[in-house]
């Protein structure tokens, strides 16, 4: 029998990796997104129009609670480390919940940026732990589980962003209300649906790994902190994130202060990231199944880089068809640079973690996500009013972190001993 038609005689849900833990997870993760397209697409409006606020004062709270919500992240993980995983992501959607219901309490400046810097810190630490589920529970198919898990988050977020595009256009303080608890109630529903998974199996237990890979504590530190060469790779992979901040921030600032390119095109490319995303994150995932192969996709992830940001420079030499075209080649390259460091970051990350603190190395890894978000914007609206040469230095300093990242993981990781063998782990 060929392997097409096993494949299509497998029932779909039979395809998912992490059985029906792995499943219910992932359809938890659609509802957060879900809700927090509801949410974040309103957020800075709400402030101004329905507590009043300046936009000094809405950038001051953003900035705040990105700041504060960057130890999210490692705190975490370090909780994850100590206390049940799955009692850990009910505490952070309770608590995610109540931060947002505490919103509508108040218009005293003080309180909203307390509130709001307090739903940052579990809002951080989700990403982490959903991580550390999704790792024990779906084993040597966790790249595949990652690629699926983004795949459904984008679906999530796409509708979630359409039910605040009509809510918007009603305008009143009621619809923005609406919004926030429908926000906070997704987190009830997914709190509840949590508490119906079973916990994973420990990481001693359920770590998919080829013996040799085993580290003795004597040449791997418990402490992710004291690990020089896991925040070396940490702060390659913030540098890394910045893609975000280019095709949400950067590119559509770009658009309009420097090219000819019509401004309806920057919500067009947003468009078009999301479908790609969907589209291609499932199938690209076979190429990131073990650690070397993920090692191997930082050459393609360079080559993406340097091809996106010099469409870029590109895109402002003058033209409307011109601009047009480079803008789309862009964004196309940065979307695939996405979907590609998305699938290395998250086996490597998995490689590199001591079983003794996996939690604790995952919550610190998880600061590069959470520190791009917060410095990746003043980073990229300091490179749009560089002009076009800024682009060509920040894809050699992207290519450059690629050739560090993977002389790095190959230092710390010997090629014989990277690959996730293909096994079956009764737990699961």
């Amino acid at each position: 029998m060929s392997r097409s038609t096993r494949s299509a005689r497998t029932p779909f849900k039979a395809r998912i990796p992490g059985g029906p833990d792995g499943r219910r997870m992932l359809l938890i993760g659609f509802i957060d997104k879900c809700g927090t397209g509801l949410w974040s697409t309103a957020m800075a409006l709400y402030f101004t129009y329905v507590t009043g606020l300046g936009l000094g004062q809405v950038g001051l709270l953003i900035a705040v609670s990105g700041a504060v919500g960057i130890a999210g992240a490692p705190l975490g993980g370090r909780l994850a480390d100590r206390f049940p995983l799955v009692r850990v992501i009910v505490c952070t959607q309770l608590l995610r919940a109540a931060a947002l219901l505490a919103l509508l309490t108040t218009d005293d400046y003080l309180l909203l940026v307390l509130f709001s810097a307090a739903g940052a810190l579990p809002d951080r630490a989700t990403n982490v732990l959903t991580k550390l589920y999704a790792a024990r529970i779906a084993g040597p198919d966790r790249i595949r589980y990652q690629a699926i898990n983004r795949t459904t988050s984008n679906l999530g977020w796409t509708l979630g962003g359409l039910g605040a595009a009509a809510a918007l256009a009603v305008g009143t303080t009621t619809a923005f209300h609406v919004l926030l608890i429908g926000d906070a109630l997704s987190y009830l529903v997914m709190a509840a649906l949590t508490l119906r998974c079973a916990e994973p199996p420990a990481p001693t237990t359920s770590r998919i790994a080829a013996a040799s890979t085993d580290r003795a504590p004597a040449t791997k530190p418990s402490s992710p902190w004291r690990d020089r060469g896991f925040l070396a790779f940490t702060t390659g992979d913030a540098v890394f994130f910045l893609h975000d901040s280019i095709l949400q921030v950067a590119m559509p600032l770009w658009i309009v202060h420097a090219t000819d390119a019509p401004v309806g095109l920057a919500p067009l490319l947003m468009v078009a990231n999301s479908i790609l995303v969907v589209l291609f994150q499932v199938p690209l995932a076979r190429f990131g199944s073990s650690t070397v192969a993920a090692r191997r996709l930082l050459v393609p992830l360079a080559g993406l880089f340097a091809v996106g940001t010099l469409a870029l420079t590109v895109s402002a030499l003058g033209g409307r068809t011109l601009s047009i075209a480079a803008l789309i080649t862009a964004a196309v390259a940065l979307t695939f640079a996405e979907m590609i460091h998305t699938l290395a970051s998250w086996e490597i990350s998995i490689a590199l973690a001591p079983d003794d603190a996996q939690g604790a190395y995952l919550g610190v890894h998880g600061l590069a996500q959470s520190t791009q978000r917060f410095v990746g914007p003043l980073l990229m609206t300091g490179l749009v009013s560089a002009g076009p040469l800024g682009w060509p230095f920040l894809g050699a300093a992207l290519v450059a972190t690629c050739g560090a990242q993977s002389r790095l993981v190959r230092r710390r990781l010997p090629e014989s001993s990277l690959s996730v063998p293909t096994v079956t782990v009764s737990e699961h």
